[in-house]
């Protein structure tokens, strides 16, 4: 009987779901912070992607081409300033291997550096790969970079064990990750109805105005992330796809607590809002 009753007064979970409300009821009590919660969602989050939900496109890989002489492809490894980079041999889909960007020093010092000596085998994964699992393979292989392959076997894009752990613990930001004021809103190429931006979610409205010459009110909120969360009424996730004004917003990259970047696209007709 007492079992019973103690079922009845705080029933187990059933489901997932079930589980995040326990959880959300424990925060608003305080029984765990606002980080801490975030990370089991985060948690959650991880074993319902897949790798083609947090790649980078293809479009937007930074490789590097042996087959071309280093000084050509030398000064993108240095304005880039990754630890990693996918060496391919003349064609994007015909990747041979990782370059880890400190082999590159033994370029200045031995007159016989040959740079396909330097390469580390690369892991290729299909685009249906779950996170959780991929997390799992990266820790016992000791894999930091997979590349993305679709079903044909061509690449699709590119995914860290980073890009991974910023899904659990939220973005990462080291001393290379693009954070300087010009760097906040980066033309990328030319969309369906007009350019495209990848905009980082902290810039400021009126910055972000001024660099597509557009009038976004700035009366309640600072930063194109909290206009954008205004607008939706809730914490974006990423996928959603939504208009405001003229401009379609994508986020491109989410946590539990905040979005992080966007990609913004003019629109060439005014369009029905859409929210993912």
């Amino acid at each position: 009987m007492f079992e019973r009753l103690t079922a009845l007064i705080s029933p187990e979970p059933e489901n997932r779901a079930e589980l995040l409300e326990i959880l959300q009821d424990a925060h608003e009590r305080s029984l765990i912070d606002a980080d801490a919660l975030s990370m089991i969602e985060g948690v959650f989050q991880v074993s319902d992607l897949s790798a083609r939900d947090i790649m980078i496109p293809r479009s937007q890989m930074d490789m590097v081409d042996i087959a071309k002489p280093i000084e050509e492809w030398l000064p993108m490894v240095l304005d880039t300033a990754h630890s990693r980079f996918p060496a391919v041999e003349g064609e994007r889909d015909k990747v041979v291997g990782i370059l880890l960007a400190k082999d590159l020093l033994r370029y200045y010092a031995e007159e016989s550096f040959d740079v396909r000596h330097m390469l580390r085998p690369a892991i290729f994964i299909p685009e249906s790969k779950r996170l959780n699992v991929l997390l799992r393979d990266f820790r016992a292989n000791r894999n930091h970079m997979a590349v993305v392959v679709d079903e044909y076997g061509g690449v699709a894009g590119l995914i860290t064990i980073e890009d991974v752990l910023e899904q659990i613990v939220g973005d990462i930001e080291d001393e290379y990750d693009f954070d300087e004021e010009e760097d906040n809103v980066l033309a990328i190429k030319d969309g369906q109805f007009g350019a495209k931006w990848r905009v980082k979610a902290l810039t400021e409205i009126t910055q972000f105005n001024e660099a597509l010459g557009v009038n976004l009110p700035d009366d309640d909120v600072d930063t194109i992330g909290g206009l954008v969360a205004n607008h939706l009424a809730r914490v974006p996730h990423k996928g959603d796809v939504f208009d405001i004004d003229q401009l379609r917003f994508e986020v491109l990259r989410a946590d539990a607590r905040q979005v992080h970047v966007l990609l913004v696209e003019k629109l060439g007709e005014p369009a029905a809002e859409s929210v993912a």
